[in-house]
């Protein structure tokens, strides 16, 4: 049985469906906190488990007859909770019930001196699965498309002027390619032991290119104006901003002006079967629903 945590979510859902696709739901098992919002994937045959990262007992019946189980990362600290704590327990229940391969949903910025928080939170539960002595894979997935509107939204994609530090180029990818070739990977139609190649199409963009998109697809002017690192603090905690959020979201820049979401590469490509889906399409998406 493959197992999917997470799976009410944006990620873990859409990979639930591509799973569906190809396989019968007999063979799919989710783990969520919250069993009663996923009635309609029980109905269909496929087997809904009360689980949660903070209660080992409950991931032990959530992961019950797993023999591929993957692990959507927690985004714990968001509420200022430890995803690392969350993966560990997560990660040590799977060794102890013996999965056959623990999967797991990392990034593309993922290593110990990451500018970007979450990339140094991936490095280490990557670090937990070379050490747990399971066969395991971590699918590097690429920037997803749409934080770069919703974290570009406020800034200017609205008022024609995206006021933001300075970036660098990114991969950006959307949860539907990515969903996609996580199935497959869970689906065993490849193996990869260890983390993946990133995960990306082959086009990267900073936001001076997508001010340039956006002016294209929606026929109205979007400039790009680039604030200093202190003056863009001192402006979101003017704003009400905790201190929590102002450094995630400034990592994000430190980290696309290192080039930490820069690089690409074919594998997506060669696991979906088709070209990814680029910035282009997504904002044209987004303009044919306004």
């Amino acid at each position: 049985m493959i197992i999917v945590t997470g799976a009410s979510g944006k990620l873990g859902s859409r990979i639930v469906h591509r799973l569906l696709a190809r396989t019968s739901p007999d063979r799919i098992g989710v783990s969520v906190r919250d069993p009663d919002q996923l009635s309609d994937l029980a109905a269909r045959g496929v087997r809904v488990r009360y689980g949660d990262f903070n209660d080992a007992a409950s991931l032990r019946s959530a992961f019950e007859g797993g023999e591929r189980i993957l692990l959507v990362s927690s985004n714990a600290a968001a509420s200022g909770g430890d995803p690392l704590a969350q993966h560990r327990t997560a990660i040590d229940v799977a060794a102890e019930i013996g999965v056959e391969r623990l999967f797991y949903t990392s990034q593309m910025s993922a290593a110990p001196d990451s500018h970007f928080f979450p990339g140094r939170t991936h490095a280490a539960t990557e670090d937990m699965l070379a050490a747990s002595g399971l066969a395991w894979t971590s699918m590097r997935h690429g920037y997803y498309a749409e934080s770069a509107l919703a974290m570009n939204r406020a800034a200017g994609f609205e008022s024609g002027v995206l006021a933001a530090p300075r970036d660098g180029k990114v991969a950006w990818t959307t949860h539907d390619d990515l969903a996609e070739a996580d199935a497959t990977l869970l689906l065993g139609e490849e193996t990869i032991d260890g983390p993946t190649e990133v995960l990306t199409g082959d086009e990267t963009l900073d936001l001076t290119d997508l001010a340039r998109l956006i002016s294209e697809i929606e026929g109205r002017s979007v400039r790009r104006e680039v604030i200093e690192d202190d003056a863009f603090r001192a402006n979101a905690r003017e704003r009400g901003m905790p201190d929590g959020a102002v450094a995630f979201i400034m990592g994000y820049y430190l980290a696309a002006r290192a080039g930490e979401f820069a690089a690409t590469s074919p594998l997506l490509e060669r696991l979906i079967g088709r070209k990814p889906q680029t910035m282009r399409d997504v904002l044209a998406g987004r303009a044919e629903q306004a």
